[in-house]
């Protein structure tokens, strides 16, 4: 039952940074993306930006700062890495982005979290 309450915080924090995403002028192009390599939770495109944004949902604030480590943001490039050819197009910017919720605060875009 705890993993299924996870997972539908998860989904619900998706969809609130997806929002939020496009709130600040980005179109959300794929959502849960899987490949062999790590799943990415959000593609997003800004003009000729692409953003591979890995979303972070916890019941408090604090527990936040302990949400991305550099085992996760590798994961994260490694599964961007073998998207970008399906997302993105010769020239345009790529970057790893993330997106923190927590219930009662505003969503923290962290924009090139992985810049390894």
């Amino acid at each position: 039952m705890r993993r299924r309450e996870a997972e539908q915080r998860g989904r619900k924090g998706e969809t609130l940074a997806a929002w939020y995403l496009r709130f600040k002028g980005w179109r959300i192009v794929a959502r849960r993306v899987k490949t062999p390599r790590g799943e990415i939770d959000l593609v997003a495109r800004r003009g000729r930006t692409v953003a591979f944004v890995e979303v972070k949902w916890r019941r408090t604030e604090a527990d936040l700062a302990l949400a991305l480590d550099a085992r996760r943001l590798a994961r994260v490039r490694a599964a961007a890495e073998a998207l970008v050819p399906r997302f993105a197009h010769a020239g345009e910017d790529i970057r790893i982005d993330a997106i923190l919720l927590a219930p009662g605060r505003w969503p923290r875009h962290i924009a090139n979290a992985s810049l390894g």
